[in-house]
């Protein structure tokens, strides 16, 4: 439903800085019924590629094919076949949740017994039955949320976009709204790409693409990804991070990743990691702070291939957005 071949972007320089690549060479694509969730960050290119798909801005190079249709070359018939919800709210927070609705369809031409059908099957899935009648400035912010999902699924669409949709929810918000976005994706059997960087919202994904610095470095199933770092890995915490890494290089000769006072010793087959764990006790006991065995999960492929904690991401993205 989207293939991206070759797909660059160049934004130009001026006379204070140099030109900037935001997109390399990136090629990608996402299968019908498929929900992938695109990671990265700050800088990764996830944002420039999300303009582009939406028909923001024009690549400098590549193609983009979207439900078999060139966005470039026709870009109505394209965006025909998708909705998007932004990261910042795209509905008007002085109207109520039916003016909201209806004005929508109003743009779509939408109307009668058609609209009917498509209000109640927007809105099943939803708690906003009983709040037609609000403004969305009071709603909560996971309602507020379910208005901009549910106008969106009033054209039924078949390919939905969302970036960082669950960004500014409460946990018990982020997850309702993640778990009735899988069942809608799954009953539609639409392609659903998603922008996030909170990998508790990815394990149920069917794939998961990593860029960084504008190529993608990875693009697999949770499950292949995580299998990526082995069965078990070692976390040591130090407060001497970079003396004790270069110790256990030249003593145990272990490959090990170093992030901040962090040392990851990855690709750990099952039930070693026990004897490496007990070997560094013994050896350094005086320069560990903390050591544990755990199972790799989604955050620890991030990190393995950008460098940075999800927790970084989200930090970075508050201060830009504070003004």
């Amino acid at each position: 439903m989207i293939r991206i071949q070759h797909l660059t972007h160049v934004y130009p320089g001026t006379r204070k800085s140099p030109p900037r690549t935001a997109i390399s060479d990136l090629s990608l694509t996402i299968g019908e019924g498929e929900f992938c969730i695109l990671s990265g960050p700050n800088g990764s290119g996830k944002s420039t590629l999300f303009r582009i798909l939406c028909g923001m801005t024009l690549p400098s190079s590549g193609s983009i094919c979207i439900a078999g249709s060139d966005l470039l070359k026709e870009p109505a018939i394209a965006r025909a076949q998708m909705a998007v919800v932004f990261q910042s709210p795209a509905v008007d927070k002085h109207l109520t949740v039916r003016e909201n609705l209806r004005l929508h369809a109003d743009l779509y031409g939408l109307k009668g017994r058609d609209l009917a059908e498509r209000l109640d099957e927007a809105l099943g899935w939803t708690d906003l039955k009983d709040r037609l009648p609000d403004k969305v400035d009071t709603l909560s912010g996971g309602l507020a949320r379910q208005v901009e999902l549910a106008k969106c699924l009033l054209t039924r669409p078949k390919i939905l976009l969302l970036d960082e949709p669950t960004t500014g929810l409460d946990p018990s918000s982020r997850r309702n709204f993640v778990t009735a976005l899988h069942s809608i994706q799954r009953g539609r059997k639409m392609t659903v790409l998603m922008t996030s960087h909170i990998f508790s919202e990815a394990e149920d994904a069917d794939r998961v693409a990593i860029m960084k610095g504008g190529q993608l470095l990875a693009l697999d199933s949770p499950q292949t990804l995580r299998a990526g770092l082995g069965r078990e890995m070692v976390v040591v915490q130090s407060r001497n991070p970079l003396g004790l890494e270069a110790r256990i290089h030249a003593d145990l000769h272990l490959r090990t990743r170093r992030h901040g006072e962090e040392i990851r010793l990855e690709e750990t087959d099952n039930g070693a990691g026990l004897p490496i764990l007990e070997e560094l006790l013994t050896r350094y006991r005086a320069d560990i702070d903390s050591i544990a065995i755990k199972q790799p999960a989604l955050e620890d492929v991030f990190i393995h291939l950008t460098g940075k904690t999800a927790q970084e991401v989200e930090s970075e993205q508050l201060e830009i957005a504070t003004p």
